[in-house]
This record gives C-alpha cells, structure tokens and sequence, in this order.
C-alpha cells in the first residue's frame, strides 16, 4: 500500500511540474505573439501560428481559415495602425488536454486604416494552443468585444 502510495505521489508530482512548464511555455507564446504583432513582424507572427488548414481566427464575425490566408489579413491590417496592450497580470491558462491549452486574456486592440485616426476597443483574447514538435502554436484566436 505504500509504494502504491508513493507511486501515485511521484506521477502526481511529475504531473504537477509537466503542467507548470507548459504553463511557463504557453505564457512566453503570448508573450511572444504580442511583441510580434505590435512590431508587424508577420514573419515571427507567421512562425508562432499553427501550419494547419485548420487554424481559425474569427475576426470581426468572419472566420479565416489557414495560417497563411490569416497572415495575409494580418499584413493588410499592419498597413495601418495596429497595437495590443494585454493585461498579462489577468492572463488565465487553462489545461485542455495533453498537448492543448486554452488562454483567456483581457487585451486592448488600437486600431486604424492607413490615414484614418485609430480606435482602441478593450476585447477579452481567447486563444487555443496546440503544443507540437517545434513548440506551443496558436491553433485558434477568437477576441470578443468586452463591455
């Protein structure tokens, strides 16, 4: 009964720090994502998103299916004024599954067409991540307008 004990207390501890490092892991990638998109850097964007036919980000009540159909929205959207401002100390991670991750993350989007005065909306950013060979990917963004 006490190796049973001791078995159940080392997998739980393993388990314990395997979540935490993905934790540390998922936080950088927002981290990450937010840096590249505030410098328009769509190349670094384009590497912290999942390759996959089926990433989604739903964007202004329009679903844009792929990595590279969203980068191309996102470098028409870079064309003009384009800023994140997250809340990280209100960044909320969520464990899914192995291998999967959810975050939810106040965030602030200032945004303008080129020659257009820039508006800012606080939006609540939620992402599914995916954690892959290469590292933790944005598999989905989905940002709801906060009230």
């Amino acid at each position: 009964m006490k190796i049973g004990f001791l078995a159940l207390t080392l997998v739980l501890a393993a388990m314990s720090s395997a979540m935490a490092a993905d934790e540390a892991d998922v936080r950088a990638l927002v981290e990450r994502f937010v840096a590249a998109q505030n410098a328009h850097d769509s190349r670094a964007v384009g590497d912290l998103l999942w390759d996959s036919p089926q990433f989604l980000w739903v964007t202004r009540g329009t679903a844009i299916w792929g990595r590279q159909p969203a980068l191309a929205r996102f470098e028409t959207l870079y064309q003009g004024t384009w800023r994140l401002e997250p809340v990280l100390a209100e960044l909320r991670i969520v464990h899914v599954a192995d291998g999967v991750a959810g975050i939810h993350l106040p965030i602030v989007f200032t945004v303008g067409a080129p020659g257009q005065p820039a508006q800012t909306t606080r939006f609540l950013m939620n992402q599914v991540l995916v954690k892959t060979g290469a590292g933790w990917k944005v598999a989905s963004i989905l940002p709801i307008p906060a009230p």
